[in-house]
């Protein structure tokens, strides 16, 4: 198999992220104008990369996060291996503190190892992982050594996590920003993380009015 150079991006800001509104595979959002932004300046920064092939999630906010590169002509396909954790009743909800105490209950029972917890009836991480797997496979057993992947915050944890070999408690160890990239080097089996929740692309980034 090809050694490859895989870029793992999280997608550009929607309003949902913005309003602190919970965010899961069952919430199909777009990006909001700061969104559209971020994609373009990462498309500014990365252009000239020789991507051979875009993968999404099948939500479109990771779409719109790569669609200067669709426009490009690249070739690309919608994994919906690479969807965002479904966070159950929660979705699509506002902030609010009981919610939010019952999300970091979650992480924490996660982090002690039990993977099987599910916050608002959702998905578990070991879910996510699975799938996440099975797409991975798709993409390796491709002929192109240049790739580019755009997902999900929680899920690029848990992806990050089990590429690196760790256990999926050890998720909270990758941090994340829209927009930003984690570039690896797939070699022998194995990955090696080149850039880490790398933002620097997002430099000249303007904050939109009422930010």
């Amino acid at each position: 198999m090809k050694s490859k150079n895989i870029y793992i991006i999280r997608h550009g800001e929607t309003d949902f992220n913005k309003q602190k509104r919970v965010q899961g595979r069952g919430v199909d959002s777009d990006l909001n104008a700061l969104g559209r932004q971020q994609a373009a300046l990462f498309f500014e920064a990365y252009k000239n990369v020789p991507f051979e092939k875009v993968y999404t999630s099948s939500l479109k906010r990771t779409m719109q996060s790569v669609q200067g590169f669709i426009e490009m002509g690249l070739p690309f396909e919608k994994l919906s291996g690479f969807d965002e954790i479904s966070w159950g009743s929660h979705e699509g909800l506002p902030y609010d503190e009981l919610r939010h105490e019952l999300y970091l209950a979650g992480l924490a029972e996660w982090g002690k190892g039990n993977l099987e917890h599910r916050v608002g009836g959702g998905d578990t991480p070991i879910e996510v992982c699975e799938r996440q797997r099975l797409a991975m496979d798709q993409v390796l057993a491709g002929e192109e050594e240049n790739i580019l992947i755009a997902t999900h915050g929680r899920a690029m944890r848990i992806q990050l996590c089990w590429m690196m070999g760790l256990p999926l408690s050890r998720s909270e160890d990758f941090p994340h920003a829209n927009l930003c990239l984690y570039q690896l080097r797939y070699s022998g089996g194995k990955y090696e993380i080149v850039k880490s929740a790398d933002v620097s692309h997002l430099s000249d980034l303007k904050v939109m009015p009422g930010e």
